[in-house]
């Protein structure tokens, strides 16, 4: 990893999660057109060949655009492919290892959701953390949320170790407002963009409202009214039917 894709990450407000799909490569890159600006491949289900195949792929669509690609869970594929980096879940392997496997210059993130996660993780060798998810989701099926509270903590406590914190679960244009008063500023999408009829047009709604409601705190008039809601609440003209 270049010392680009760290800049690129930390510049980052729009980091897509995506499990594998049939239109996996022209998804991605349609995401990406509409402002996404970190990709993770998460995928539970393939043998570890196929998700070397299929992470191949998308790395080659985000190198050819020049967004950081991390795969999930998995540093002995993220060293395989050549992504940018690994994220790692709370039971997966240790930060520590994952960064023998990848060296000192790959990206490593790590899931947190509370507080009692929230300070080991930032004392270990990570570049981001995540945070959440801020209400249940069936990605993280029997997880409770976390609440805005813990959003705005993790932020404020990762921008003091010049950390970026991605906050997970509920991103949506109507919930972002809500989320960003309480101290979010980049935030992980997966449904909202996986469901979605027209992915590029989903992600250049939400990335419009996450710049304008950072635009309205930075300028101390943080929009309070955003609805904290799972993202099949939002308006579903972009959504493709259940």
């Amino acid at each position: 990893m270049s010392t680009d894709a760290l800049r690129r990450l930390r510049g980052a407000r729009l980091y897509l999660c995506t499990p594998d799909r049939d239109d996996l490569e022209s998804f991605a890159a349609a995401c990406i057109r509409g402002g996404v600006g970190v990709v993770q491949l998460r995928e539970k289900s393939l043998d570890a060949r196929a998700l070397v195949a299929r992470s191949r792929r998308l790395r080659a669509v985000c190198a050819d655009t020049g967004v950081p690609f991390v795969v999930n869970d998995r540093p002995d594929i993220a060293l395989e492919v050549d992504a940018d980096g690994v994220h790692l879940g709370q039971d997966d392997v240790p930060t520590a290892l994952a960064r023998r496997i990848l060296g000192p210059e790959r990206i490593v993130g790590l899931s947190t959701h509370g507080t009692e996660e929230l300070g080991p993780a930032l004392e270990a060798r990570v570049d981001y953390i995540s945070a959440g998810p801020v209400v249940p989701t069936p990605t993280k099926p029997g997880r409770p949320g976390t609440g805005l509270p813990y959003a705005g903590q993790a932020t404020a406590s990762a921008a003091a170790r010049s950390l970026p914190c991605f906050v997970t679960g509920g991103a949506a244009p109507d919930t972002v407002p809500a989320m960003v008063a309480a101290g979010a500023r980049r935030f992980v999408a997966v449904r909202y963009l996986t469901e979605a009829s027209d992915p590029e047009a989903a992600a250049r709604e939400l990335r419009r409202a996450i710049d304008d409601a950072i635009a309205r705190a930075e300028e101390g008039r943080a929009d309070p009214t955003g609805r904290l809601a799972l993202p099949a609440d939002a308006p579903r003209a972009s959504r493709r039917p259940r």
